[in-house]
């Protein structure tokens, strides 16, 4: 596996398995969990994820660190904002 920009995160979410909309609902349950700054590392296998995930973040204010593709896994990298 590649290493992001950030290999120290404050949450894991394995999403694997999940289709839309659950990797979304997911991570926004999680972010709660998440300090203000805090790095929510987010792994699913929904193609659809892709632009979800992109979307999530704009719409939040959170930002989106990384999106990758690794051997059929979508890995997400997502600061939460202060907002």
């Amino acid at each position: 596996m590649t290493s992001s920009s950030r290999d120290t995160f404050d949450l894991i979410l394995d999403a694997r398995g999940l289709i839309c909309p659950m990797p979304v609902l997911k991570a926004k349950k999680s972010l709660r969990d998440v300090p203000d700054g805090g790095i929510l590392k987010v792994l699913a296998t929904d193609p659809g994820s892709v632009a979800d995930m992109k979307a999530f973040c704009e719409m939040t204010g959170n930002r989106l660190l990384s999106s990758e593709h690794e051997e059929g896994v979508f890995i997400y990298c997502i600061e939460k904002s202060g907002q």
